[in-house]
């Protein structure tokens, strides 16, 4: 049975699985940040910065089915005075192998129900224009702000346009 947790630290063994998942998305054509073959080494590297930055200014959730890591997701409440209802969501990520059986659903259902707990009203995200996420994310209530053109590059290394999304809670 899967179950969604709010990973308040990681343990030495959540670095080996985040990173295995993160390389698996990366491997998958995901634009989260990496060019591959992403290393396990530099996602390791990754995933102890993000360790680093957990708390109020960073919170991550696993997706767990026993000792499986099936996804993850993370939540930056903005810090500045102006922004304190609004948060970005960063870093979705369904292993390959479990996509298409709730797991995104799930993780994006704890985390608004969390923000919304803070006072959060604001939810912000961006992603690769054109790519399978966007249909997860329109399914899920998100509304479509834009596009920009040759934003970033994706694993092959190919500039690509990212769109950006909101939800209002």
């Amino acid at each position: 049975m899967m179950r969604i947790r709010l990973a308040p630290a990681l343990a030495a063994g959540d670095y080996s699985r985040l990173s295995a998942l993160l390389a698996d998305s990366v491997a998958g054509g995901a634009s989260v940040g990496f060019l591959a073959p992403l290393p396990l080494a530099e996602a390791a590297a990754y995933w102890a910065q993000v360790d680093a930055l957990l708390g109020p200014g960073l919170q991550l959730w696993l997706a767990e089915e026993g000792e499986e890591l099936l996804g993850c997701v993370q939540l930056a409440p903005c810090q500045r005075g102006n922004g304190r209802h609004r948060a970005e969501v960063q870093k979705l990520l369904v292993h390959s192998a479990r996509r298409g059986r709730g797991v995104a659903r799930q993780l994006m259902a704890a985390l608004e129900d969390h923000a919304h707990k803070q006072g959060i009203r604001l939810l912000v995200l961006d992603t690769e224009a054109g790519s399978g996420a966007e249909e997860v994310y329109r399914k899920l209530g998100w509304r479509k702000s834009g596009e920009i053109p040759d934003y970033a590059a994706s694993p092959d290394g190919r500039l690509h346009p990212t769109a950006y999304y909101f939800k209002q809670l």
